[in-house]
C-alpha cells in the first residue's frame, strides 16, 4: 500500500480535472428538461490573498456543487473578481502601486489559490469588474437606468469619508463610520448621482414572499425600507412663500403642533439663511449640527436648535407656531421636518423645555380620545387619524401617504479606480448620454490617481474634454465612477453569458440559468448588495430584459471565521492564508476542518491544530480503505452494509434538507471507525466505497485517488448513492432499563416486543436484580422501543 501523499494526489486529480474540463458547464440544449442548479458565492474583492474566511464560503459551495451535480442536475458554479472600487484601491494605496498592477496581480494569485484548494469552477466563465469588456455593459445598463428617469443627479446631503476622500452610500455607513476604514463620517452637501431605488420600495417589500431566505435577513430589509402608513400634512410659512410638507403617522395630534422643526439638511434652510434675519447664527449652527453623525444627534441627551424667526401656520388651529433649525430632526426620516409636538413626543418635549416652548395636552390618554382639539374633541384616536387627515385634504392642506426610511442610493464617488459614469456635460444641451456605440468610456491613466477630495479624473484634461454628444459642442466628461456595488448588482446575469459582445447577456439564457438557486454569502450585505441586486433586477425585468422578479431564490448565510476572536479580514491584517497549511496538511484536509469545526452558519475560532486532527483521519481513512480494497468482499449486507445505509440516508439528508454541513462529516467518520474494526469483515468493501463517495464533495483529490483504489472511475461523475430502504429498518435495539429513575443496565432487545416481555427481560438482568432482591416492584413505566423504569 502506498503511502498517502496528499501534495502528489492533489496536483494529480486537479490536472486530471482541468484536462478533462470537468467542471465546466455548457450551455443548455433547445428544449433541454435537464433540471437546473445555479451555485452561487458572493464574488470576493481581489484586495489580498484568500483567508479561511473564504475557504469557508466557497467550500460549502463546493460541496453544493458536487452534491447537486451527482444527483443529476446541470450545475452552473462560476466565479470572477469585484476588482473595481474602494477594497481594490486602497489595497493598491497601501502598497503603493498602481491599482491595475496591484488587482491583476492579487486576481491571478487568488485565481491559484483557488486551483489549489480543488474547487469545482467554471473558469471559462471568469469575469472582471474592471474589465472593458465588462465595464462597457456597466455603463450600458446605466443608460437604461438614466432612460427611464431612475439615475439622476442632483445637489443632496451624502456621507462623506475624510479618510478615503469620497461619498459613502447610507448602507455603507456603520454606527456612524465607514465601513470601510472605520473613520466617523461627516455630512455634506453635494451633486450627486443616484439610483431611484425608492420608487421600488413597496416592491422590494412585496416581493420577500417570493424568497427561501432566512427570517433575519428579510427583517433586516424591512426594517431598512422602514414603510410607515399616515400622512402628510402642509405648513405655510408665508415670509418664504411656500408650503413645507411633513410626514406623520399621528395627524390626531395637529391640534398640539407648537413649533415646526427643520432638519439641519433640509433644501430650505439655505433660503432661510439667505431671508431670515437671523441668517448668519443659523449657518453657523448648520455647519456644527452637519458635523455631528445622525445616530449622534439623535441620541443626544440636551437638545441643540436655532430659531430662524419666522413662522409657519399650523392648518388645523390657524395658528402661527416658531420655526427652528435642530439636529435631533434627521433628513433620512419622513420629509426631514416635523410638526412638534411636545405633548405627545418625548424628543419635542425635551427640546420645548430647553428652549421654554409652549407644551399642549390633545389627546386623553387614558381615555383613547382627543381633547381640545375642536370639532374632533371626544373622537377615539383611531377614528380621529383618519377624519382630521380627510379634513385637511378637503381644504388641501393635506393627504393620506406612505413614508419610507429608504433613500434613494448614491452612487457616484470622488475615486478613480471605478467604472467612469457615461454622461457629458454640455453648456448648451445640459446632462447627455454618452451614445451606446461610443461605449465602453474607458477609464483613462492619471497622473496620480490618490483621493484628494475632488476626483482624480478631473486632472486628465485631454479625456475631460470632449465633443457634446448631441450638439457637437464643447462638453466635459463626468469626472465621478460608479461606486463597486453597481458592478455586483448585476454581475450573476453576466455568468450566464460571458462572452456576448451584442449584449450584456442573452434574454433565453438568463431566463434559463436565473434565478441563482442558492446564494451563499455575508449578512452584512443585507442592506447593500442584496437589496440594490434585487432592485436592479426588477428594472431590468420592467425593460423586457429578463423574465424574473428576484435574482437570488435561496441565501445562506456564512458564519465569520475568528482568530484571536477577531473576525479574519484583509482589512483588519488577521488572515490565515490556506496555501501554507494546504502544503503541510493537504487542502482535502483543509477543506474537510473548515466545515467540521462547528455549523456553517455560525461563527467559528479558526486554529491550525485541528487541521492536524483531520489530517490524521485522512490517513486512517486511506489506510482503511485499501484494506478493505484488498479484502475484496463485494458484498452489501451484514452490520457494515446497514451502517453504510445508515451514513449514507444521514448524510443525503443534513445536506440536501437540512443544509448542514458539519455532522456528515461525523457520520462518515463513524463509518469509517465501524470499518476500522474489521476491515475483512462482510460488507466491508460496501462500507469503504460508500465512505468515499460520500466524503467525495468534501475531499475530492483524495476520493478520486481511494476511488480507483477500490477498481472504479471518475468518482465525480457517479450517481450519489442511495440508501436501501430496507437496511434502515432497525431489528434491534438497546434497551434502556432503569431502577427508580437511574440507569441500570442496557440490553439488546428486538424491535416490536411487548411491555411484558420487554419488562420480563429487564428483570432477568442480573445487574438490576441486584437492585430490586428483596424488593416490591410498585409500578413499571415502559417507552416501547426503548426505555423500562422499574419503581421499587
Amino acid at each position: 500500500m502506498e503511502t498517502y501523499d496528499p501534495q502528489a494526489i492533489e496536483a494529480k486529480w486537479q490536472r486530471v480535472w482541468e484536462d478533462e474540463r470537468a467542471f465546466y458547464t455548457d450551455d443548455p440544449e433547445p428544449g433541454e428538461e435537464r433540471e437546473k442548479f445555479y451555485m452561487l458565492e458572493m464574488l470576493p474583492y481581489p484586495s489580498g490573498d484568500l483567508h479561511m474566511g473564504h475557504v469557508l464560503n466557497y467550500t460549502l459551495g463546493d460541496v453544493l456543487t458536487h452534491f447537486r451535480r451527482r444527483h443529476g442536475l446541470r450545475v452552473l458554479r462560476p466565479m470572477g473578481w469585484d476588482s473595481f472600487g474602494l477594497p481594490a484601491e486602497n489595497a493598491a494605496i497601501r502598497e503603493g502601486g498602481h491599482p491595475r498592477q496591484i488587482t491583476d496581480r492579487n486576481i491571478a494569485n487568488i485565481e491559484r489559490q483557488m486551483h489549489r484548494l480543488g474547487w469545482a469552477i467554471d473558469w471559462d466563465r471568469v469575469i472582471a469588474a474592471h474589465d472593458p469588456a465588462y465595464y462597457r455593459w456597466t455603463q450600458s445598463l446605466f443608460l437604461r437606468f438614466f432612460e427611464k428617469g431612475l439615475a439622476y443627479r442632483k445637489e443632496a446631503p451624502v456621507n462623506w469619508c475624510p479618510n478615503d476622500q469620497t461619498v459613502l452610500a447610507n448602507e455603507q455607513v456603520i454606527n456612524g463610520r465607514c465601513e470601510r476604514c472605520g473613520a466617523v463620517v461627516e455630512a455634506r452637501k453635494m451633486e450627486q448621482w443616484f439610483f431611484r431605488i425608492t420608487a421600488y420600495a413597496d416592491a422590494l417589500l412585496e416581493d420577500h414572499k417570493l424568497l427561501d431566505w432566512p427570517e433575519r435577513t428579510i427583517t433586516i430589509q424591512r426594517n431598512w425600507i422602514g414603510r410607515s402608513e399616515g400622512a402628510e400634512l402642509l405648513f405655510r410659512i408665508e415670509d418664504l412663500d411656500i408650503d413645507a410638507a411633513v410626514f406623520t403617522t399621528r395627524a390626531d395630534t395637529v391640534f398640539g403642533a407648537t413649533f415646526f422643526v427643520l432638519a439641519p439638511e433640509h433644501p430650505l434652510v439655505d433660503t432661510m439663511i439667505e431671508r431670515s434675519p437671523h441668517g448668519d447664527e443659523i449657518r453657523d449652527y448648520v455647519r456644527i449640527a452637519m458635523a455631528r453623525r445622525g445616530e449622534e444627534r439623535a441620541a443626544a441627551e440636551e437638545k441643540t436648535g436655532v430659531f430662524t424667526g419666522l413662522t409657519a401656520t399650523n392648518p388645523a388651529t390657524g395658528e402661527e407656531i416658531p420655526v427652528w433649525v435642530a439636529d435631533y430632526v434627521l433628513m433620512e426620516y419622513g420629509t426631514g421636518a416635523i410638526m412638534a409636538v411636545p405633548g405627545h413626543d418625548e424628543r419635542d418635549r425635551e427640546f420645548a423645555e430647553r428652549f421654554g416652548l409652549e407644551v399642549r395636552q390633545v389627546v386623553d390618554e387614558e381615555r383613547g380620545v382627543l381633547i381640545d382639539s375642536g370639532d374632533f374633541s371626544e373622537r377615539p384616536v383611531d377614528e380621529a387619524k383618519r377624519a382630521v387627515v380627510g379634513w385637511l385634504a378637503s381644504l388641501g392642506r393635506g393627504r393620506p401617504a406612505v413614508s419610507f426610511r429608504l433613500r434613494d442610493w448614491g452612487f457616484s464617488r470622488q475615486r478613480y479606480w471605478g467604472c467612469p459614469i457615461p454622461i457629458v456635460y454640455c453648456g448648451s444641451c445640459g446632462i447627455v448620454p454618452v451614445p451606446d456605440d461610443q461605449l465602453p468610456v474607458l477609464l483613462p491613466e492619471v497622473e496620480d490617481y490618490r483621493p484628494k477630495g475632488k476626483p482624480p479624473l478631473a486632472s486628465n484634461e485631454e479625456w475631460l474634454n470632449v465633443p457634446c454628444p448631441s450638439c457637437g459642442g464643447p462638453g466635459l466628461r463626468e469626472a465621478d465612477t460608479m461606486d463597486t456595488f453597481v458592478d455586483s448588482s448585476w454581475y450573476f446575469l453576466r455568468y450566464c453569458d460571458p462572452r456576448n459582445d451584442d449584449a450584456p447577456f442573452s434574454r433565453e439564457l438568463v431566463d434559463f440559468w436565473m434565478p441563482v438557486d442558492q446564494y451563499v454569502g455575508g449578512i452584512d450585505h443585507a442592506t447593500g448588495h442584496l437589496l440594490y441586486s434585487r432592485f436592479w433586477v426588477k428594472v431590468l425585468n420592467e425593460l423586457g430584459l429578463v423574465g424574473f422578479r428576484e435574482p437570488f431564490a435561496r441565501l445562506f448565510h456564512q458564519g465569520w471565521v475568528r482568530q484571536g476572536g477577531t473576525k479574519m479580514s484583509k482589512s483588519r491584517g488577521n488572515v490565515t492564508a490556506p496555501d501554507q497549511l494546504a502544503d503541510m496538511y493537504g487542502a482535502d484536509a483543509v477543506r474537510l476542518y473548515i466545515l467540521f469545526v462547528g455549523p456553517a452558519d455560525q461563527d467559528m475560532d479558526w486554529t491550525e491544530e485541528g487541521v492536524e486532527g483531520i489530517a490524521r483521519f485522512l490517513r486512517r481513512l486511506w489506510r482503511i480503505v485499501h484494506e478493505a480494497a484488498a479484502s475484496g468482499d463485494s458484498a452489501a449486507e451484514g452490520p457494515l452494509a446497514r451502517k453504510a445505509h445508515e451514513t449514507i440516508a444521514k448524510v443525503t439528508d443534513d445536506i440536501g434538507r437540512r443544509f448542514v454541513f458539519n455532522t456528515p462529516i461525523a457520520a462518515v467518520m463513524e463509518l469509517v471507525n465501524e470499518l476500522g474494526r474489521d476491515p475483512s469483515a462482510a460488507g466491508a468493501r460496501f462500507a469503504a466505497e460508500t465512505a468515499v463517495s460520500l466524503i467525495q464533495p468534501y475531499a475530492p483529490h483524495v476520493a478520486e485517488e481511494l476511488w480507483s483504489a477500490l477498481g472504479h472511475e471518475r468518482l465525480w461523475e457517479q450517481d450519489w448513492p442511495v440508501a436501501d430502504e430496507s437496511q434502515l429498518v432497525r431489528r434491534t435495539f438497546e434497551l434502556v432499563i432503569q431502577v427508580n429513575g437511574r440507569v441500570r443496565d442496557r440490553v439488546e432487545a428486538s424491535v416490536g416486543e411487548s411491555e411484558a416481555e420487554l419488562v420480563e427481560r429487564a428483570m432477568a438482568s442480573p445487574r438490576v436484580q441486584a437492585h430490586v432482591d428483596g424488593k416490591q416492584v410498585r409500578q413499571t413505566i415502559v417507552v416501547p422501543d426503548r426505555l423500562v423504569n422499574l419503581v421499587v
